[in-house]
């Protein structure tokens, strides 16, 4: 497997059934751009643009999406950025840390919508809040 140290843009309606090798596809009405992984495993990549997930910019002539492209369900577990069109590579996160990740991505979306995760989750019904929540119900 060859790691790509690019991906060129296309802005499309709909996302091909097939994904080209190096190619970033992205939906505005669908609020999705998709590729496939850079590392080289074939993996097709699909990252959803909202508040909660990720951010994209362009800049007329390049794209970038915030935060990482973090694959931890695939095998490949490949971590990277995409800024300005260029391939940033990040260094493997262990198991933990992805854990850890995922934990603040719910927590975050759950403070952005509202959503009280003790009336979903009884096992957290007796938890602190953390940090994160009482700093963003700030805002």
């Amino acid at each position: 497997m060859k790691r790509r140290k690019e991906l060129r843009h296309e802005f499309v309606e709909f996302v091909p059934d097939t994904l080209e090798e190096g190619t970033l596809y992205i939906s505005i009405p669908f609020a999705t751009a998709s590729h496939r992984c850079c590392c080289g495993c074939g993996n097709d990549i699909v990252t959803p643009i909202s508040p909660t997930d990720w951010s994209l910019t362009f800049d007329g002539v390049s794209v970038s999406l915030d935060p990482s492209i973090g694959n931890w369900s695939f095998p490949c577990r490949s971590h990277y950025w995409i800024k300005n069109g260029k391939i940033r590579w990040a260094p493997k996160w262990s198991k933990e840390r992805i854990e850890s990740g995922r934990s603040w991505d719910e927590e975050r979306k759950s403070v952005y919508y509202g959503k009280n995760l003790a009336l979903e989750q009884p096992d957290r019904a007796t938890e602190t809040p953390s940090w994160l929540a009482r700093f963003l119900k700030r805002f």
